[in-house]
């Protein structure tokens, strides 16, 4: 066992979107030392963060929202070919083994740095410090409209559909900025925002989250390379978790001389 997985809990600040206000996302973009900018009113509140390591098993994605899983892989994220072929192919079959999808397309690759000289050599993005879930129930089917176009997705549509993120350290331990995940089953609806991302080719929406001291909250320390946790982003089916909201926190037990987190989040359509 990983030896801060001795800390049973942490308390860190996790920031929040007000109740009332109206937030917008504009991401930076990638390689820059601009950071993500956030309009709208928020505030950064204490929370008790469960390390949740001792009981994976028991989690499941379609009831907490998330789940960790055993994936070696040799490819070099860095690497776009090798990112955008043999991670992909690996990427696909894991989904189909892991939750019984019949279908798999990855879509987005995201790669983030906790440091500014990674940030602009390899030209990646910033862990993400802002409580929020990647897609909301209209912008989850678009996004799929968007990548295939209108006649496929509403072919796909027909079925069940699933937006999940594979997300893991990039073939290092993540020894700093872990991410904390809400329970899924603790997460009043009335309290995610939909906001807007403006992004430079792409009008979304995405979820920010307001505080409230009854959702719980997990994450997982020092996360191996051999390990990804799938990250429930959307689902169609309205009967299991369908949002999982989340955001990167400095861990206060996170040793002074830690590498920066390097990591990697795929973002892929699931059928079932």
């Amino acid at each position: 066992m990983p030896e801060s997985a001795q800390f049973e809990t942490v308390t860190a600040p996790l920031r929040f979107v007000v109740r009332g206000s109206t937030p917008v996302s504009v991401p930076n973009e990638p390689g820059v030392l601009k950071l993500h900018q956030y309009e709208g009113q928020h505030e950064d509140r204490p929370v008790r963060i469960e390390n949740v390591r001792p009981r994976l098993g028991e989690i499941s994605l379609d009831r907490e929202g998330f789940a960790v899983v055993r994936h070696a892989t040799d490819v070099d994220f860095y690497d776009e070919a090798q990112r955008s072929g043999a991670y992909e192919r690996e990427v696909e079959e894991l989904l189909k083994t892991e939750l019984g999808a019949k279908k798999v397309i990855v879509f987005d690759h995201t790669l983030r740095a906790g440091d500014d000289e990674t940030r602009i050599k390899r030209v990646v993005r910033e862990p993400v410090q802002m409580v929020h879930n990647d897609y909301t129930a209209r912008s989850g089917p678009q996004r799929l409209r968007d990548h295939v176009g209108d006649v496929e997705a509403e072919e796909l549509l027909k079925g069940r559909m699933a937006i999940v993120n594979v997300w893991r350290g990039n073939r290092k331990p993540v020894k700093s900025m872990p991410l904390a995940i809400a329970d899924a089953r603790t997460i009043d609806d009335a309290d995610l925002v939909s906001t807007e991302r403006r992004a430079k080719d792409r009008i979304g929406e995405i979820q920010h989250m307001v505080y409230n001291p009854g959702t719980r909250w997990y994450y997982v320390p020092d996360m191996e390379p051999d390990e990804a946790m799938l990250i429930k982003c959307y689902d169609s089916d309205e009967s299991v978790s369908r949002f999982a909201a989340h955001s990167a926190f400095a861990d206060p037990n996170t040793a002074p001389d830690a590498p920066f987190r390097e990591s990697i989040e795929t973002r892929t359509f699931v059928f079932f």
